[in-house]
């Protein structure tokens, strides 16, 4: 039997409203959808937190010499990380990049969004360097090394007299250093030099703090009490740290980057590099991937 023209329209209406209807629901969905993904990705970069130090195939020649060969890594905020090599693996020299130091051969390196060739003066205003060699004025006394720093970092137009004077006050009793405020830096053992060393590094108050070697050559006794300087720096601030000595790395990191002959050769925690060499420990690991590459 034929259908009436009036039950066709009909039923073509209702299809018409039956896609009207699903496009709407489809449309409600995908709105719902994209609104999800951006609060979790939010949260996500909230819990990981944001690249600090980005390196996008950085490298550094000295005439034919390769002391870094194309790095890449990313440093996110509030981590301390550690660059874990031999002497002569690229360690410092990757540090002075990152410090506008020294120029990069090839590729860019990025501080907090900053570019350390291009945009220098507002990087040198983000970081503070602790050097292995320990830069202190070695004729001046601990309190006038860390007003001397003081004077240099902070801004006049924000600090007056009083506010530097309370500063260095604030930075002396953090890093304990009280009983040797007035003595001569020269005159101070290489526990309290390096100590010295680190505050003047962070007087300026930098969002990014680089720590080259800095137990290199303590006692025992000495390294771990710096470890305890080092942990308190670590919750406001992002830290690279460089050593060679596998328990250090250990007890502070984060993440450890191991670099050998130039190159990054493996990024993780711990647990990650002791699961991708099968080995337990750091140093255990650290061999495994020197031998790996020498075979």
């Amino acid at each position: 039997m034929r259908r009436s023209s009036f039950s066709m329209l009909s039923d073509t209406v209702h299809r018409r409203e039956m896609t009207v209807h699903v496009k709407k629901v489809f449309f409600c969905f995908l709105l719902i959808y994209l609104f999800l993904r951006r609060v979790l990705k939010g949260r996500s970069e909230e819990m990981n937190g944001k690249n600090m130090i980005e390196l996008e195939n950085v490298t550094k020649k000295y005439g034919t010499k390769t002391a870094v060969d194309n790095v890449s890594l990313t440093v996110r905020e509030g981590e301390l990380f550690s660059l874990l090599g031999v002497n002569g693996a690229g360690k410092t020299t990757t540090i002075k990049m990152l410090c506008c130091l020294t120029r990069p051969t090839g590729g860019r390196a990025m501080i907090d969004g900053h570019d350390t060739v291009k945009e220098a003066s507002e990087v040198k205003a983000l970081v503070g360097v602790s050097t292995q060699d320990t830069a202190i004025a070695r004729n001046l006394t601990v309190e006038e090394n860390l007003r001397f720093m003081a004077n240099i970092c902070l801004d006049p137009a924000k600090n007056d007299k009083a506010a530097i004077t309370e500063h260095v006050e604030e930075i002396i009793r953090s890093f304990g250093l009280s009983e040797v405020r007035k003595t001569r830096s020269g005159k101070l053992s290489g526990g309290w030099q390096r100590r010295l060393s680190i505050a003047m590094a962070v007087i300026g108050d930098p969002k990014v703090i680089f720590l080259d070697e800095p137990t290199l050559g303590l006692d025992v006794l000495a390294r771990r009490e710096l470890w305890q300087e080092i942990r308190q720096l670590k919750k406001d601030r992002t830290i690279i740290l460089t050593t060679h000595y596998m328990e250090e790395a250990e007890e502070l990191s984060d993440r450890i980057a191991i670099m050998i002959d130039g190159r990054i050769v493996m990024t993780g925690t711990l647990p990650e590099l002791e699961e991708k060499t099968g080995e337990k420990g750091l140093e255990n690991v650290f061999v495994s991937v020197a031998e790996a590459r020498r075979a």
